[in-house]
């Protein structure tokens, strides 16, 4: 190819008097410009023309430099046009992508092949149409089973680490610049999850849970640096999701509302003139895209030929198969190139990812004359029309437009069939039931209308659930149970991520799909990704449910409790099963949520009770909570293991006006505050209350004083009450009588209790609740042998047998003991590995049998593993080291 002198004369003049950023790189790079023609004809390899002794990093920086340099002057100069551009840029940030993966393996690892860890391009790198000064946005995966890593290295921690290290490589700032900045907010839950994800569990998400809009983001993914075979397989896993051969028309009014959302956001920069965004302003570059895109949704799960990453590509692949008007295509791929070329001047100025026309009249001039135009009016003339006909193009796709699902039983179970579901007879009788009218909530003309106009989006959805079948029979029960559903169903229609998430807990959590069925409010959470937010601290929750409504009496507090909890509790469950949070944190919610609850009933309770009785003077009730909630450890079905006591002289009496004595107050209290915190009312139920691990147990009074407990606990307990002191944690009472509680509670622990073989006894106790309280199935992560009870059992004994490590959270306690020698390294991870699959079992398959493969798949990615085989191998795994610790621990 033959360049132009005077042509690349014209462009480093314009480059060195209107583009500060390459007018450094001229001076900086003047060998470069001497060769500059030759260096033209090859740019990335111009660029790589350097010594060979420099560090990854520095070399990469360099390198990006110098091709900076080249691509601006190839572009100015009219040599390069916009693909010639955008290719190499691409090619570059691939290439340098590649090498900092590499890199980052081989500083770790040096004699290790670089395997088992891929970069999947999204956006325009996955594209290859880069601006040319923009960041770039991969989805980081790793193989477990290959991926590189350092001995006793956790594979998580390994991945991490690498991915860590390559971020740092490209983002790098120093005297030669930097490479590229590096975006990972596009992998699946970014506030969540970690930068790299195990592949297995990537693809889980994409089939399970993906929302709308990155299914549009994947039309443009690629595999492009790293173990490409391993990138290639991901996405040949998840090409169901991106094509399908159903038209999803939720992800199609979801990009359109993206478009809307922009451009109320971007308000400012909507009107063409100065500071009018290229990128996001009406009629824009994003507008281009997102007609390509929607038309590819519609029509690429059928016809392959339009599955081309490529915006003008696309665009020229729908007017060639009839998809899109010609003249439409042109006009959309004229101003796409005009608009991208103008955007990378603006970025050549200074090299920042800008989209902006400048707002001030010397900034304008300036990028005009970076352009090679004469005038502010010039750029402006150039632009205008490009930006009315693309808004105008974008403007006609119109919503009203998308079919209703067919009125034919025939009809409606073929397109149910192609939609995916695996009975579509079935499914077509159920819809065919709701037309009919035969709920109350479908009896009017509205709300039936309001369903037709949900139904496309939502049976979309409900395909895309892991079991189709399950998804639509819950959502039928829910639906027979509403009075009214028309604000229902508009709300499912304006959100379609909500839909797909309603039926992922319809399909994996019978008991959130319970609740559903007697309180659809319950999605409000749901709606606006707050049910997904950690749950509050408990003071916060207390301040939450203790508020009352203007003349609100004991009932009405009891209802609002419960209301509250239930909307909690379904929060966390769903948390569980959109992969939001770590099932540990969820199990510290419930208890959190658990906590609160029982400081306010409590407290109206006993309110509530002075009214008839007065107060116990110089006394008080306090309320401990053992067990799992007393080691803030609950799950969705966990009971509430309480004790009640009593401070002060147990012969006195109450001054109210209906005296008691203090033991029959505190017991009559006691038992009313039970029934406050598990009877059923309008409002639903709450918890199971277990009260059997008080002094003497079931024939023992429902409340004691401090004094009898204190006295039981020293004179008479058995060894399995004091391990189950372990755990004990005051949860309701004053700061002193709370304190005077844990004084008696520390002497016991420590010694102030009758000698026995603490060993033997707690053998025996665990033989004889095997015997009479077996698995319930071959995944009960409690009660299995080598379980959490034995785990349990195995540090109970060692606290009281060591009188040490004496913390009610069960990991608390495992790391101390852990710490002093006692318990084996392995028994923390083996703790966290059992309690999440508890955690997550309870809510999805609480009968511990072997579950379908899509939940299977749901209690892999909320166990870190990635997959339904690395589950049962680490649970075979983790029984064993826990077995073989509580066989040391017993002496057997």
């Amino acid at each position: 190819m033959t360049f132009s002198a005077s042509s690349l004369s014209e462009a480093v003049i314009r480059a060195r008097n209107h583009s500060p950023f390459l007018s450094l790189l001229l001076d900086r790079e003047p060998q470069l410009v001497e060769g500059l023609s030759q260096a033209l004809e090859n740019p990335l390899a111009a660029a790589r023309s350097l010594p060979e002794d420099l560090a990854v990093g520095a070399r990469l920086r360099i390198e990006r430099r110098r091709l900076a340099l080249l691509v601006a002057l190839g572009d100015l100069s009219g040599h390069y046009d916009l693909t010639r551009v955008t290719r190499t840029l691409s090619d570059f940030a691939d290439d340098a992508l590649d090498r900092a993966i590499r890199a980052a393996i081989r500083e770790r690892t040096p004699d290790a092949e670089p395997l088992g860890f891929a970069a999947i391009a999204l956006g325009k790198q996955g594209s290859r149409e880069l601006n040319y000064s923009s960041d770039i946005d991969p989805i980081l995966i790793y193989d477990p089973a290959t991926l590189p890593r350092k001995p006793r290295e956790e594979v998580e921690e390994a991945a991490v680490r690498i991915g860590r290290r390559v971020v740092e490589l490209l983002q790098t700032r120093d005297g030669d610049g930097y490479v590229m900045r590096v975006d990972l907010r596009l992998r699946p839950s970014p506030e969540a999850t970690p930068i790299a994800l195990p592949v297995e569990a990537a693809i889980s998400y994409y089939e399970s849970q993906a929302l709308p809009w990155e299914r549009a983001a994947f039309i443009r993914a690629r595999a492009c640096a790293g173990d490409l075979a391993l990138g290639g397989y991901f996405l040949d896993a998840i090409r169901p999701f991106v094509w399908r051969r159903a038209v999803d028309y939720g992800t199609i009014r979801e990009i359109r509302d993206i478009s809307r959302r922009i451009r109320d956001h971007y308000a400012q920069a909507q009107a063409f003139g100065p500071g009018y965004d290229l990128k996001r302003g009406r009629g824009g570059i994003r507008e281009s895209e997102f007609f390509a895109q929607i038309h590819q949704l519609i029509h690429g799960g059928r016809d392959p030929a339009l599955r081309v990453p490529a915006t003008r590509d696309a665009l020229a692949a729908l007017a060639a198969a009839g998809r899109i008007d010609a003249e439409d295509a042109a006009e959309l791929t004229e101003a796409y190139t005009v608009f991208r070329t103008v955007e990378h001047r603006l970025q050549m100025v200074d090299d920042l990812q800008t989209h902006r026309l400048p707002d001030s009249a010397e900034a304008l001039a300036n990028v005009a004359a970076l352009h090679g135009l004469p005038s502010i009016d010039a750029l402006l003339d150039l632009l205008r029309p490009h930006s009315e006909r693309v808004g105008r193009i974008y403007d006609s796709l119109s919503d009203d437009a998308e079919p209703r699902l067919p009125a034919s039983n025939e009809s409606l179970q073929a397109q149910l069939a192609e939609a995916g579901f695996e009975h579509p007879a079935g499914a077509a009788r159920i819809v065919e039931g709701w037309r009919g009218g035969n709920y109350p909530a479908l009896r009017t003309a509205q709300a039936r209308e309001a369903l037709e106009s949900l139904l496309p989006g939502l049976i979309a959805a409900f395909a895309q659930a892991p079991d189709s079948t399950h998804a639509i029979t819950r959502f039928d029960a829910m639906l027979s149970r509403l009075p009214s559903a028309i604000n229902f169903f508009r709300l499912l229609e304006a959100q379609p991520a909500l839909a797909r998430l309603l039926s992922a807990v319809l399909c994996h959590a019978p008991t959130l799909a319970e609740q559903l069925g007697r309180r659809a409010e319950l999605l409000d959470g749901l709606i606006d990704a707050t049910a997904l937010d950690p749950m509050p601290e408990v003071a916060v929750l207390i301040a939450e449910m203790a508020a009352r409504e203007a003349g609100a009496d004991y009932q009405w507090q009891l209802d609002h409790v419960r209301k509250l909890v239930g909307e909690k509790r379904f929060a966390l469950g769903a948390q569980i099963v959109a992969g939001a949070s770590d099932p540990l944190q969820v199990s510290a919610g419930y208890a959190r949520v658990a906590e609160a609850a029982t400081e306010v009933l409590a407290r109206a309770t006993i309110e509530e009770f002075v009214r008839a009785h007065g107060r116990v003077p110089d006394s008080e009730l306090v309320i401990l909570a053992l067990g799992r909630m007393g080691g803030q450890a609950l799950t969705h079905a966990s009971d509430l293991d309480l004790i009640y006591l009593f401070t002060g002289d147990y012969a006195a009496e109450s001054d109210g006006p209906r005296p008691l004595g203090a033991v029959m107050y505190y017991n009559r209290l006691a038992q009313r505050v039970s029934a406050a915190l598990s009877v059923p009312t309008a409002a639903g139920p709450l918890y199971e209350i277990d009260t059997r691990l008080r002094p003497s147990g079931a024939q023992g009074p429902l409340s004691v004083s401090l004094d009898a407990f204190d006295r039981y606990q020293r004179e008479d307990a058995w060894t399995w009450e004091h391990m189950a002191l372990t755990r004990l944690r005051p949860i309701f009472g004053s700061p002193q009588a709370r304190a005077a509680v844990m004084e008696t509670v520390s002497a016991v622990l420590e010694g102030a209790r009758p000698e026995r073989d603490i060993a033997a006894e707690a053998a025996k106790m665990r033989d004889d609740m095997a015997a009479h309280k077996p698995p319930q199935g071959p995944l009960d992560a409690k009660l299995s042998e080598g379980g959490l009870v034995d785990l349990e059992f195995a540090v109970h004994t060692l606290q009281l047998v060591h009188r040490k490590a004496f913390a009610p959270q069960l990991g608390q306690a495992i790391d101390e003991l852990t710490a002093t020698g006692l318990m084996p390294p392995a028994m923390r991870p083996a703790h966290d590995f059992l309690s999440r699959l508890l955690v997550t079992m309870r809510l999805v398959a609480p009968d511990a049998q072997v579950p379908g493969l899509p939940t299977q798949a749901l209690i892999a990615r909320a166990v870190g593993l990635a997959s339904w085989e690395e589950v049962v191998a680490e649970l075979d795994r983790t029984r064993q080291e826990v077995r073989a610790c509580w066989s040391a621990v017993r002496g057997a």
